[in-house]
């Protein structure tokens, strides 16, 4: 009888190394290219995934100020955020977004189709983005996903 497989941390790094995928975002839509940036940092494209441990692989993405939009999501698009004081929420579009922090749009699709916990987190800063087309992961030899 085989038994199933399950991951533990132990075997990160061990067994089982990361790899390194560099993604290129110019004209790719948000949402599909962070649903797939997702798996990979959860390691849903490997046969060891296990829920409960960090399976995945680190991405880089780079010029991540040309993704796209469809439809009249450029100044429709709004983005939150809250001081904590009465009256401190602050709003912002994508449009304006883009331009003062171009890497943020990317950094909260993906944020937000991981786990809400303390592993989603340490998934998330495997995610390293770029605004331009270089990066300085060159030495980690990352291999091109095409998505």
């Amino acid at each position: 009888m085989q038994r199933t497989y399950t991951a533990r941390n132990e075997d990160i790094g061990v067994t089982w190394d990361r790899e390194w995928f560099l993604v290129n975002a110019d004209g790719r839509p948000l949402g599909r290219l962070a649903s797939e940036i997702a798996v990979i940092l959860q390691g849903k494209h490997k046969p060891i995934y296990t829920p409960h441990v960090d399976t995945g692989d680190y991405v880089v993405v780079i010029n991540a100020d040309k993704v796209a939009l469809t439809g009249a999501k450029w100044d429709q698009k709004l983005y939150q955020r809250h001081s904590g004081y009465i009256g401190g929420l602050k709003e912002m579009s994508y449009r304006r977004l883009i331009q003062r922090r171009p890497t943020t749009p990317i950094r909260e699709a993906v944020r937000r189709m991981l786990p809400k916990s303390t592993l989603g987190r340490r998934m998330l800063r495997k995610l390293k983005i770029y605004a331009g087309p270089t990066h300085p992961h060159t030495a980690q030899n990352p291999q091109e996903l095409s998505l």
